[in-house]
Parts: C-alpha cells; sequence; structure tokens
C-alpha cells in the first residue's frame, strides 16, 4: 500500500487528546497533525522523536498532516496509523497473498454476534465462512517481541468472545495481528496490561479460533505485508 502523498519528516513536540499531535516541520514550522491511533501509542510519542507525515491540499481536512510513521534511532520503522491494517488486509486477502487464505469473497464489516462487526468475512464455495478479526501491534518493551495490546481493550475483548462463538457455530474465526513494526521477530499478548484480554486470548485459542501475525515492510514510500511471525 503505497501513501497517497509522498510523507515528510518531522520532530514529534507532544500528543495529546488521543487524535492530535503538534510537530516540527523541517523548515521550522511547527503544525498541528492528525494522529490516527486511539491506543496509548506507548513508546511512540516521545518528545523529540522523528516522525513521517503525510500532507494533504483537501479542503475539507482541517488538519493538513497526517502522523503515519516514526522512526526509530537504529532505522526501523513503526506505523502507527490503525487504518492501514484493514486497508492492506483486504487488498492483500483480494490479490490472495495471506499464506494459506485464498477464498472468492471478501466482505467488510459485516454484523455478526451482539451488536458487532467482525472486519471480513471470508466466503468461498465448499468451504466454511472464515470470521477474519485485524489487530494493530506496534508496543515493543523487549528486543524483537511486538506486544498488543498497549491498553485495556474491553472492545478486543469482545473480539475475541464473538469469535469463540462462531467457531461453536461451526465457522472458522481468525486472530490477525498486523505487526506494523520493522523490527519484530514474535508477537506475544501484554498480559499485565490488560489481564482479561490474556486469558480471553487463551479461551478463544483453546476454542479453536486460529492466530496469525505478520509484521510489515515499512518506508516513507509504503507500507506492505512482509513475514508470518510466531505467536508466543
Amino acid at each position: 500500500m503505497r501513501f497517497q502523498t509522498p510523507l515528510v519528516p518531522a520532530t514529534l513536540i507532544r500528543r495529546y487528546k488521543r487524535f492530535l499531535a503538534d510537530i516540527r516541520l523541517e523548515d521550522g514550522r511547527e503544525v498541528v497533525a492528525h494522529c490516527a491511533n486511539p491506543g496509548s501509542m506507548m513508546g511512540l510519542a516521545d518528545e523529540g522523536m522523528r516522525i513521517w507525515v503525510e500532507p494533504n491540499d483537501d479542503p475539507k481536512k482541517k488538519l493538513k498532516y497526517g502522523w503515519r510513521l516514526v522512526e526509530h534511532a537504529d532505522g526501523n520503522f513503526t506505523g502507527v496509523d490503525t487504518s492501514v491494517p484493514n486497508r492492506a488486509l483486504r487488498a492483500a486477502l483480494l490479490a490472495h497473498e495471506v499464506a494459506g487464505l485464498s477464498y472468492d469473497n471478501v466482505r467488510p464489516e459485516v454484523k455478526y454476534g451482539e451488536s458487532s462487526r467482525v472486519d471480513f468475512l471470508l466466503e468461498t464455495a465448499g468451504a466454511p465462512d472464515l470470521y477474519f478479526e485485524v489487530k494493530s501491534a506496534t508496543l515493543m518493551r523487549q528486543a524483537g517481541l511486538a506486544e498488543f495490546p498497549d491498553s485495556v481493550t474491553a472492545r478486543g475483548l469482545k473480539h475475541l468472545q464473538e469469535l469463540q462463538r462462531v467457531v461453536a457455530q461451526g465457522h472458522r474465526a481468525m486472530l490477525f495481528y498486523l505487526v506494523q513494526r520493522t523490527d519484530a521477530v514474535s508477537v506475544s499478548v501484554a498480559a499485565d496490561i490488560d489481564p482479561a484480554y490474556a486469558a480471553g486470548f487463551a479461551a478463544a485459542r483453546a476454542a479453536g479460533v486460529e492466530v496469525m501475525a505478520v509484521d510489515c515492510k515499512i518506508s516513507p514510500d509504503e507500507i506492505s505485508l512482509g513475514r508470518v511471525l510466531p505467536v508466543l
């Protein structure tokens, strides 16, 4: 998935009100950028970080920059836009680029369970439907280990429970972690941050909910799917 507009580098001043960030562009101007990430962004929102933002000239948008990437001191990148996983995954699923998943129909945002919507419902003749839920993993507290979640997520727990129910009804269900980092080698649940989610994850996996994690190739030009990572 290529960015619509070439990204430009900036320095983070501060992130606030969840969706806003003060940034300093290379020419010295200080502007407000949109931050498309409702999570805590632990380790990704420290003052002085080098970031990459996407400019826009859309008259309907109040903010003219969107924060897309963090560039770490070692040259690795993390994608912070939580809308990227669904867009990237839809394209990859339609192109049959996700290992082991070849479905004819990819339906986004399908209602299921108790007032929930699954990210994708995958359908093909002669096979059970696959309910496919996507999560963006960006937290890293230990070198090489990506974690999810970075804050308590009641919504994430609900999704696990809904996936467990559809497995009981005879369908397939998969929890897919898209690791928006270039420095991860494995993935784990952050049980100390959200014990309830960790328990729900264990229960769902034991009940037959499938789990897959894939990292990303990231640059200021594009984000694409990379390698399958082990889920610990």
